[in-house]
């Protein structure tokens, strides 16, 4: 241990790790503190990563120097890409993975990382100073009344901030995955900051015992043979163990509605808000009555396989209830369950306390990043994590800020809708929280961010080369195809035009040049109105301007626009549902307005 540390991270999940890998990796000397050292970096609930929207935030981690992709690479044993039959846009990559062996790789690349020591601890508050009229974070006091001094800490404490676990009418305290809950540090934050916490809610199926499953009964999961997962270099994905489909009935949602008033969200247990996107099945049955069935995925968990993950089947049902509605499911008439589903409430820090670079505004060299910031998944976490990292390095190294727009990411994207606007519940990444997804493929994420881990020191000078060819070969075939008009038929002009010999197209190449091909003129205009948005984000809203009526928006838009009363473009692009064309249109509107009404019109917006 040292007398003092560079970085201080606190907790050991998806934004940890991270966190604390990217801040040694930059050079700070770095000290990560967990309450457990056997479950750094464990996936407690479901066992896979990626998907559509969080896939692109792990391409972006990778892309960026981050870990978990490589964790992901190790650790997989299914890959599938989803969405495949519409545009590369909305695809999502998404992996099975075998948690314990995830888990057991980051503790390895960690170990093995110099500038970073590892502590097992538990963190109940933080050593705050103050001068000058500004608070700044000194340290964190651990549980044993040690003070462990930093210049910079990071707050990743996940869902363990004075966690609840509810199966039914029973609690306890806890975290996930049998941890103790951290008590002590949330009163410090609230003392520090000078805020209250809130309440939120996540929740986890109940494991089910593989031997006692009838997969003939079920469907199988298709899986995809890719040469390319999340990393840069090319790596061939593998099927290990399938992952198989279940269906709830009628017989299901009777067992559950009838035992409603039994579970720890219904009975008024929990006070906190659940994830809107993945709701616990007892939710799902009151909120969509109508509904027969609801799929469940049988998803293998690792290690020797003996357990499974029913994704789908979350809940805060008492475990004879659980056993009851899982056996009356096909496939599952036997199944036995290993250890029971549950519900968990936990603090957290509403977002808009912070500033894009995920620092406190009131506690210089404090931040944020993961669950306490509202959001859910790991990914989310992961893409946090990196963030925190990089800045927390940056600020002792005497830097600006590290801080990605949205327009050119999606981490970009997550962080300004956390930081602007808040959270009112867990907040989960999607590709249509992006106005510009076109620009934002996974095909072309190394092209778009690896330049930035190149001045943060975060990618090695080989990787790099490789990527310096990769996009000399991606520019050169898109400037030679651009010259065969039409275009259209992309396959049949690679047939037939001989393309330099030095150009060598591997299959991430030869997608991002597919994409910049067939979509090259709705790019262009996506790149266009980009500009315009970012040209014109400062530009006043009226408070008396009215959007009742407006030509082009929806009825929808204008219920939105008129409750949220955005004061500026910037804000009102950051309201759900508003489109690249809505936006455009009230642009046009706003100028319109302020040309015929030049007295209302400020100096800084610039109107042309």
């Amino acid at each position: 241990m040292k007398k003092e540390y560079d970085v201080i991270v606190v907790g050991a999940g998806h934004a940890g790790i991270e966190a604390a890998h990217i801040a040694a990796k930059m050079g700070a000397t770095t000290l990560l503190i967990t309450i457990d050292k056997q479950k750094i970096g464990v996936l407690p609930c479901n066992p896979s990563v990626g998907g559509l929207g969080k896939g692109h935030i792990v391409y972006e981690v990778s892309a960026l120097g981050g870990l978990m992709p490589k964790l992901c690479s190790e650790a997989h044993i299914q890959a599938r890409m989803l969405n495949t039959r519409k545009g590369p846009a909305v695809q999502g990559l998404r992996l099975q993975v075998d948690k314990y062996v995830y888990s057991q790789a980051a503790r390895e690349y960690l170990l093995n990382i110099s500038n970073l020591t590892i502590h097992q601890d538990m963190v109940i508050g933080l050593l705050v100073s103050k001068s000058d009229g500004r608070k700044r974070v000194y340290g964190v006091i651990c549980q044993n009344n040690k003070n462990i001094l930093g210049k910079t800490v990071i707050i990743t404490s996940g869902t363990y901030l004075n966690g609840v676990v509810h199966v039914g009418m029973e609690q306890r305290p806890g975290g996930k995955d049998d941890t103790p809950a951290a008590t002590g540090l949330s009163r410090s934050l609230e003392s520090a900051l000078g805020v209250k916490l809130g309440r939120l809610k996540t929740g986890t199926p109940p494991r089910l015992l593989r031997s006692s499953i009838d997969f003939s009964k079920l469907e199988q999961q298709e899986s995809h043979s890719l040469d390319y997962l999340f990393e840069f270099d090319s790596i061939t994905s593998r099927t290990t163990q399938p992952c198989h489909i279940a269906y709830t009935n009628e017989k299901t949602h009777k067992i559950i509605h009838e035992n409603l008033e039994r579970s720890a969200l219904f009975g008024g247990m929990i006070t906190g808000t659940g994830p809107r996107y993945c709701p616990s099945i007892e939710d799902k049955i009151a909120r969509f009555p109508n509904r027969t069935s609801h799929h469940v995925f049988i998803e293998p968990e690792g290690g020797d396989f003996h357990e499974v993950y029913p994704s789908g089947l979350s809940t805060s049902l008492p475990q004879d209830v659980q056993q009851a509605y899982i056996t009356s499911i096909k496939g599952l008439e036997e199944a036995v369950i290993t250890r029971p589903g549950y519900a968990i409430e936990y603090d957290f820090l509403q977002p808009n306390n912070l500033t894009h670079s995920l620092e406190a505004k009131r506690i210089s060299g404090l931040f944020f990043a993961g669950q306490i910031n509202g959001t859910t998944g790991y990914e989310e976490a992961a893409g946090q994590g990196l963030i925190a990292g990089f800045n927390a390095t940056l600020k002792i190294q005497g830097k600006k800020p590290f801080i990605l727009d949205r327009t050119e990411s999606y981490i970009g994207v997550m962080i300004d809708d956390l930081v602007t606007l808040g959270v009112d519940e867990p907040y989960r990444m999607f590709t249509s929280r992006a106005e510009r997804r076109l620009l934002l493929r996974q095909d072309n994420v190394f092209l778009r961010l690896m330049p930035y881990a190149k001045k943060l020191g975060t990618v090695d000078s080989q990787t790099y080369e490789q990527f310096l060819h990769e996009k000399e070969c991606i520019e050169k075939s898109v400037s030679l195809l651009k010259k065969e008009k039409p275009y259209g038929e992309l396959f049949k002009i690679f047939h037939d035009l001989e393309l330099p010999a030095k150009i060598k197209l591997r299959s991430r190449a030869l997608l991002c040049i597919h994409a910049q091909i067939r979509y090259d003129g709705y790019i262009e205009k996506e790149r266009k109105e980009a500009l315009k948005a970012k040209r014109y984000q400062e530009l006043k809203i009226p408070k008396t301007f009215s959007y009742k009526g407006m030509p082009g928006l929806t009825r929808e838009l204008q219920e939105k626009l008129s409750h949220h009363k955005p004061e500026t473009i910037a804000q009102a692009q950051l309201i759900p549902g508003m489109t690249p064309a809505a936006i455009s249109l009230l642009i046009f509107q706003v100028s319109q307005r302020h040309i015929s009404n030049p007295s209302k019109s400020t100096s800084n917006n610039n109107i042309t």
